[in-house]
């Protein structure tokens, strides 16, 4: 569980941007650890964290293209059913508002990225890194009966 660097990449709806842009973040030697593309009536929005946010800046900079930065959660998940319910059931506990989220496609018995945009980064960090299972003084961290099984 760590902090890490989104950038959200502003796309005009017209074949080949999508392409320039990771031609650039490959050409850069920058290695995609998630993405997700979303689209809406006038622009897309790419947004995707990687391993040296450093040399994606100035490969995107090179662009001239409209971006922003955003701090975001990032906590690898066991791949496996209820596992994000798990962390998000947490997150509701502790009143920390999830902005939205994606994650990457684990191998079976793998692991999983999820990239979180949460109202509270600090609370958040402590409550992904605690151990389901240990008492916390400060808070029940059960599921809500709803997410029970």
């Amino acid at each position: 569980m760590r902090a890490g660097t989104q950038f959200s990449v502003f796309l005009v709806d017209k074949p080949g941007v999508l392409v320039k842009i990771t031609d650039a973040i490959a050409q850069a030697r920058v290695n995609v650890t998630a993405l997700t593309l979303m689209d809406s009536v006038e622009h897309g929005v790419l947004r995707f964290v990687c391993e040296d946010p450093e040399r994606a800046r100035t490969a995107l900079r090179s662009l001239n293209i409209p971006m922003t930065e955003t701090d975001v959660l990032m906590v690898e998940l066991p791949n496996r059913p209820g596992a994000m319910a798990d962390l998000c059931a947490r997150f509701g506990a502790e009143h920390i508002s999830i902005k939205y989220a994606y994650v990457t496609a684990g191998a079976p018995g793998g692991r999983t990225l999820g990239v979180f945009k949460v109202s509270d980064m600090k609370r958040a960090l402590k409550v992904a890194n605690h151990r389901p299972g240990k008492k916390r003084p400060d808070a029940m961290l059960r599921r809500p009966r709803a997410l029970r099984a």
